[in-house]
């Protein structure tokens, strides 16, 4: 996969963000910072190909001899992590919980063997095959953070204020706002994964939760100030489209609830909430299954699943999705 040069679009001074070319599995949204002796990457690429195009285009835009010297990774999915490998040289800078969160998920060449090995005739082995058979982790080393903190952290890059403030477990349990005051724009990570009539998006997936700490995340990049707000996936929002993901996320927390109540179990719980298509211009419905179930746990306390436990659950109700969706498309034989 490689990036296209028009992805990479200014949205403030000497602020840059890529905006993958389709919605999808591990296609995040990352930033750049620029400046006339330094830069800071928010987020990298999937994979070492995505992250060499991206890099390409930071270089294109920064002045000569100037180099991308930190990454702040704004959680630990490899999809916002591993790209940060083409740079062995930057400072790369995450949350002291955000560790937790790398030893809980393969590292990138168990990912590609099993992704490469499934047996794609099952639903885990199809799903792993459809949606990150085109991403090559066969040469990627696993990445640490270098600089890890708890709270706030301020750097400076040239002279742009950049503010770092950890969350309380909300998708991931280790993830963190970008907030840069001079160009009024807050980089959420995947607390937010936005959707416009323009750009429709998909449906998030909150591994950690509850939703309660999502929403209360998206409320404190709100009450920044900022007017930009990039999400770690979806098209760029203003406030009005903050406010508008909060709504969504209002009403998941709400069936969850309420389906919890009822003694719904959780999976079951994830299907009814599909079911009922209040949004249904947005992909992947079946990441429902990891948020609804992530809520559940708050409510019960039962215990996380593991990484591929959770993914074998989504899988299965997406093959059962798409073949919901073949039989309604077959034509009727008519009675005689």
């Amino acid at each position: 996969m490689t990036i296209s040069r028009a992805n990479v679009s200014a949205i403030a001074e000497d602020l840059y963000v890529w905006l993958p070319p389709k919605r999808g599995w591990g296609l995040a949204n990352c930033g750049l910072l620029a400046s006339e002796t330094t830069a800071l990457w928010i987020d990298t690429p999937y994979d070492p190909s995505m992250a060499g195009e991206f890099l390409a285009a930071s270089r294109r835009l920064l002045p000569d001899g100037v180099g991308v010297d930190r990454v702040v990774v704004t959680h630990a999915n490899g999809d916002h992590l591993w790209g940060a490998g083409v740079l062995p040289d930057a400072e790369v800078i995450a949350t002291r919980e955000a560790l937790e969160h790398i030893h809980w998920e393969p590292t990138p060449q168990q990912q590609h063997a099993l992704v490469t090995n499934s047996d794609p005739d099952s639903p885990l082995g199809g799903y792993l095959k459809e949606h990150f058979g085109q991403f090559d982790w066969s040469g990627t080393e696993p990445v640490r953070p270098d600089t890890v903190f708890t709270g706030e952290l301020e750097l400076t890059v040239g002279r742009y204020p950049v503010r770092i403030t950890s969350l309380p477990a909300a998708h991931t349990g280790g993830d963190l706002l970008v907030h840069l005051p001079h160009q009024r724009a807050v980089f959420t990570g995947d607390v937010i994964f936005s959707s416009t009539p323009e750009q429709p998006g998909d449906h998030p997936s909150h591994w950690a939760g509850p939703l309660e700490n999502v929403i209360g995340a998206c409320e404190q990049a709100l009450a920044t100030g900022a007017e930009i707000f990039v999400p770690g996936h979806g098209p760029v929002l203003d406030r009005d489209g903050v406010r508008e993901h909060i709504g969504y996320l209002a009403y998941v927390r709400e069936r969850a609830h309420a389906l919890h109540a009822a003694g719904i179990p959780a999976l079951d719980a994830a299907r009814r909430v599909i079911a009922e298509q209040r949004h249904p211009e947005l992909g992947l419905p079946e990441r429902l299954v990891i948020t609804v179930a992530a809520e559940y746990r708050h409510l019960d306390g039962s215990a996380a699943p593991g990484a591929l436990e959770a993914l074998g659950q989504v899988a299965l109700v997406a093959r059962e999705l798409a073949e919901d969706e073949a039989r309604a498309q077959r034509p009727r034989t008519a009675r005689p």
